[in-house]
């Protein structure tokens, strides 16, 4: 070796520019909280949409809203107003409810043209919260700290018994609800006025909403841009209730506005402590181990829960159907919010021995919800019937007008135009009923009872079995 080699200083390696490590720095504390959010928003879709397949294919319906949301997608997709059959001849969805945003349903429907898919974009949109609220709550609470809220909230009873009750509208509101918290908390306040301006057009009662949002903003924000939302929300709740619905409904008004009782709160205010809505109110304390409580977020299901209470309607004011979707994502933000913020439990054990409580909390509230049937899916979802539906199904053509009970209505809507039997419709061309659980039912009881409700018609009976009837008119 000479001595030139010997005393040439070896060449030290370059340093990555600071902005190098910084975005190293960024993809690693991003990289760990999207891959496990996500893996836990995919678990969530797969055992929401085994659940929504289990009752398909056992023809297990709960009611004729997914019938209805159908017959809505299927004219969307063909670029025709949502004139809806099932709620009476040509009735105008949009006097229903306020939901202009459920024309993006179209696209889907138009590749996949059945009332199943319909469950599916829930299930997808469902899951994307489940992402949404998992991500903010490991960031703010670490990966398994956060996983375990994000699990809670996947397996709250909200989203298992809108899953439950098949497809609403409040699907969409749930996503934009969780991007809304989520930018509120980390003060990006453009972001969560965009989303939350999004929410009335999914329904509304959402409106008010909005309104509570703003005042939250404003609070946080300290800026006025908080009001011009609340003023937004107020005043689509206004347009909506007392223009648009009124003027596309049959009857010239806001079909929902009798279900505001105020004067019967007024004159009576112990209603409000009547068992189901305590209940409720309750469970909503208790999915977070009551530490939605110290958030201002919590605030946000006021409105929600008003139009409930106030109703003289007591499917309402508990926790089946879909109506508690929209409250879920609301009170595991204003958890993470409360987690992350409270200098008492800047404890890591602590953090972790709350979040580990509300997942044992959710999967003990399963047993009493929806996914406690995936538990024993032949006795909860049974194919003793599936023979008798498709045999059912097979007698009724393509492209005739039905008239049906709930039963089947959802596997007609997409190649038939349906009408409820418990409208004031024009005579169809068949009529299918559900005879099982009749006393005295005989084999022609279908076309017999249209000809009563058809007076100068006459109806033959095409197929007929202990569970099912179809009779053509002739």
């Amino acid at each position: 070796m000479t001595t030139e080699q010997k005393t040439r200083p070896r060449a030290t390696p370059t340093p990555a520019p600071a902005g190098h490590h910084r975005l190293a720095d960024f993809r690693r504390a991003t990289t760990t909280p999207l891959a496990v959010s996500g893996v836990v928003g995919a678990l969530a879709f797969v055992v929401y949409s085994l659940f929504s397949w289990l009752q398909w294919q056992s023809f297990t319906i709960r009611s004729w809203d997914l019938g209805i949301f159908t017959q809505l997608a299927k004219d969307y997709a063909h670029f025709q107003p949502p004139i809806v059959s099932l709620k009476g001849q040509g009735y105008n969805l949009l006097g229903d409810h306020f939901h202009p945003l459920l024309v993006l349903l179209a696209p889907f429907y138009r590749l996949f043209p059945s009332a199943y898919t319909l469950l599916v974009v829930q299930n997808m949109l469902l899951a994307i919260s489940v992402v949404v609220v998992c991500h903010l709550a490991i960031k703010r609470l670490g990966t398994i700290t956060g996983a375990c809220i994000g699990v809670g909230y996947a397996l709250s009873w909200g989203l298992q018994s809108a899953i439950e009750s098949q497809f609403h509208e409040v699907a969409f509101a749930v996503p934009l609800l969780a991007l809304v918290l989520v930018a509120l908390l980390e003060e990006r306040w453009r972001s969560a006025w965009i989303w939350a301006s999004l929410l009335v057009f999914v329904k509304e009662d959402l409106g008010l909403t909005v309104f509570v949002i703003g005042l939250v903003m404003a609070w946080r924000a300290r800026t006025a841009a908080g009001l011009w939302l609340s003023v937004w929300g107020v005043g689509w709740f206004v347009l909506a209730t007392k223009v648009i619905l009124p003027a596309m409904n049959p009857g010239d008004t806001w079909a929902y506005q009798s279900q505001l009782n105020i004067s019967g709160l007024l004159s009576d205010p112990g209603s409000l402590f009547q068992a189901d809505k305590v209940t409720t109110v309750l469970l909503l304390a208790a999915i977070t181990a009551g530490l939605c409580l110290f958030s201002p977020l919590t605030l946000i299901v006021l409105p929600t829960l008003a139009w409930r209470f106030l109703s003289e309607l007591p499917v309402y004011w508990g926790q089946e159907w879909q109506y508690s979707a929209v409250l879920m994502p609301v009170v595991f933000c204003a958890t993470i919010d409360a987690l992350s913020r409270r200098k008492v439990l800047n404890s890591e054990r602590l953090r972790l021995l709350l979040g580990t409580t509300i997942l044992l909390i959710s999967v003990v509230l399963t047993s009493q919800y929806a996914f406690d049937k995936l538990g024993d899916p032949g006795k909860s979802f049974p194919l003793t019937s599936v023979e008798s539906a498709k045999n059912a199904l097979a007698a009724v053509p393509d492209g005739v007008t039905v008239e049906t009970d709930i039963s089947l209505m959802s596997y007609l809507v997409d190649r038939t135009e349906v009408y409820w039997i418990g409208n004031k419709n024009p005579a169809p061309q068949y009529v299918l009923i559900d005879v099982s659980g009749r006393q005295g039912a005989s084999p022609t009881s279908a076309a017999a009872e249209a000809e009563q409700r058809f007076p100068g018609s006459r109806f033959v009976t095409v197929f007929a079995d202990t569970r099912y009837q179809v009779a053509k008119r002739q």
